[in-house]
């Protein structure tokens, strides 16, 4: 009978007990620590607790192939967290995904919508002057704008609601196509024209060249043009308005008054940019009739910039007292303007309810994203229908389970112990690092994490079944149960390590090339695949080569299932000694 190897599997042989101290002492350690952290149960995920989950994918813009990286989508699940954070969602999580996604998920009883809009907006803030405005596909005049005053002062100035009302209605050019194009020319000089941003003197030394004139005369004809046939009534054309213009550029935008009527706008370059923007807060004012109104505090250079557009448009008469603020090419706000204000703050008040005051002074706190988003996808869940998904999900797990365990039972008989022993360990050690994980990393269990739990009960079963079997052929060989044992395993390692190798691959393309939930099943599959190693090499192999040592197993009794008359073993294999020479006994 042939000895087992000497050396390292010798020593693993005699001391199969260290192994299970080592992997009983790994269980103690976490979940010890489950317990400490206060996190005893894994994570669920939208599917399964309920809420919405938004999957948003970064493009590149134009002239910026290489946007898209690490820091700029570290600032934009940054900015975005913020934005939801600002709802009041203190469990919303976002974190990226991948090299050009973002996961948000919000749980249930917070308003999905609302929040689509807060994180997936890119947040493109300017203050532009207000060159022409009028209200688009109708001869109706436009609803009075909010307005705008210096912080320091509680309420809006009597002088600055009545130019509000006064203002709009006489800033209403007609809707002739001759008396708009009037209007953009007339603006367009007016912001050109030197004394509305220097001093007398200054301009009149200063004298446009001809090319100077030329370009300004074919930029004037071309915002003409697109002011004229701009319909803000229409969806696709208000997503148009303004597309490639720069912060430098006279711009045509769309927006909606207080009426509901889609206004038109030709909008100066940007005096003032998101990033000038130091805090932006809701408040209701309680000492007037303002109602909800946004206070701004700009940041020392956003002050200077703010002091001289105001003052400048406070000189201008409508619609030129007037500055639009400027959302992703969207007007959100157009006050009107009466005093320059130095103070570094200012407020907007208009008709306002709480959610729209909120959701602008959200906007200006946390300024832009760095990155264009689009949605890729948006799963919204019911908490009863979590709750039956949940509840489904557990039944299948459960069922999964109990046809293994028959089967091992069935087949194996006393070595289904070792098996079920083993995926006992194999689930407790699961759910400890699935619980540790939500609150180290953000995993959250969710369904399609679930089937893949259940897949990894067969292909964890699957290395117990490829070890039984080679310890089977070795008693067929004739081997005792200890050195079969000892025999069996290198080969039986050696195709467990191919089989969770390749289920690892599988898993970890899986992971990198989906997007959204399917990445659950990768990972869950992933973490069972490498349990799988741990389990079987500290734990089932050192528990088999102690149980060999047991009568029931080493004598192959009939329910062991290693019985060798089962098996059709050989003959027990011996050593025999060479035959020795044959001896001449004749004499010589």
């Amino acid at each position: 009978m042939a000895a087992p190897k000497k050396g390292r599997s010798t020593s693993a042989q005699s001391r199969p007990g260290r192994s299970l101290a080592l992997i009983l002492i790994a269980i103690v350690a976490l979940t010890g620590g489950m317990f400490l952290s206060g996190h005893t149960t894994p994570r669920l995920g939208i599917d399964l607790a309920g809420g919405t989950s938004i999957t948003l994918t970064a493009k590149n813009e134009p002239g910026q192939p290489n946007a898209i990286n690490k820091t700029n989508m570290d600032t934009a699940v940054d900015i975005m967290n913020r934005r939801v954070n600002g709802l009041g969602v203190s469990e919303a999580e976002v974190q990226t995904q991948g090299d050009k996604n973002i996961i948000v998920n919000i749980p249930k009883g917070t308003n999905s919508e609302q929040a689509r809009e807060q994180v997936g907006t890119t947040a493109k803030l300017y203050f532009r002057p207000v060159l022409a405005t009028e209200v688009s596909g109708t001869d109706a005049s436009a609803s009075p704008s909010p307005s705008t005053s210096s912080s320091a002062s509680s309420t809006p100035s009597s002088s600055a609601s009545e130019e509000a009302t006064d203002g709009t209605a006489s800033a209403t050019p007609s809707a002739t196509a001759t008396s708009q194009g009037r209007a953009v020319t007339d603006a367009l000089k007016a912001d050109t024209t030197p004394s509305a941003t220097s001093s007398a003197d200054a301009s009149a030394e200063a004298s446009p060249s001809p090319s100077a004139t030329e370009s300004v005369d074919a930029a004037t004809a071309k915002l003409q043009a697109e002011y004229t046939a701009l319909d803000c009534t229409d969806k696709s054309a208000r997503a148009a308005a303004g597309d490639g213009a720069k912060s430098t550029d006279s711009t045509v935008a769309c927006g909606q008054n207080s009426s509901g009527q889609w206004q038109k706008y030709v909008l100066g370059p940007a005096a003032v940019s998101g990033t000038d923007i130091k805090s932006a807060d809701a408040v209701f004012d309680t000492q007037g009739a303002a109602g909800w109104k946004v206070t701004m505090d700009f940041t020392s250079g956003g002050s200077k910039k703010f002091a001289d557009i105001t003052g400048q448009l406070a000189q201008n008469t409508t619609p030129q007292n007037q500055f639009a603020i400027v959302l992703d090419g969207e007007v959100v706000s157009d006050p009107y303007v009466s005093q320059a204000l130095t103070g570094g703050s200012a407020e907007i008040s208009g008709t306002f309810d709480q959610t729209e005051a909120q959701d602008l002074a959200n906007m200006l706190k946390y300024g832009a994203l760095p990155l264009t988003f689009t949605e890729s996808s948006v799963t919204t869940v019911t908490a009863p229908l979590a709750g039956e998904q949940l509840h489904a999900g557990l039944i299948a797990g459960g069922i999964g389970l109990a046809l293994v365990v028959l089967y091992l039972v069935v087949y194996y008989r006393g070595l289904s112990i070792i098996a079920i022993a083993s995926l006992l360990v194999s689930a407790v050690l699961t759910y400890v690092i699935m619980s540790l994980l939500g609150p180290a990393i953000g995993f959250a269990l969710n369904l399609p994490a679930v089937c893949g739990a259940i897949v990894a009960i067969g292909i964890t079963a699957d290395s117990f079944i490829v070890f039984f079997e080679r310890i089977r052929d070795e008693i067929r060989e004739g081997r005792s149960l200890r050195p079969a044992v000892e025999r069996a395993w290198p080969r039986a390692r050696r195709t467990i390590l191919v089989s969770d190798f390749v289920s690892f691959l599988a898993a970890a393309v899986l992971f990198i090339v989906t997007v959204g939930k399917v990445q659950g099943f990768a990972f869950t599959l992933g973490l069972t695949t490498l349990l799988d190693v741990v389990v079987v090499f500290f734990f089932t192999k050192p528990l088999m080569t102690i149980l060999a040592r047991k009568q029931f197993f080493a004598s192959g009794h009939s329910w062991s299932g290693l019985d060798p008359k089962r098996l059709g073993a050989k003959p027990p294999l011996r050593r025999t000694r060479r035959p020795s020479a044959p001896v001449d006994t004749k004499e010589a």
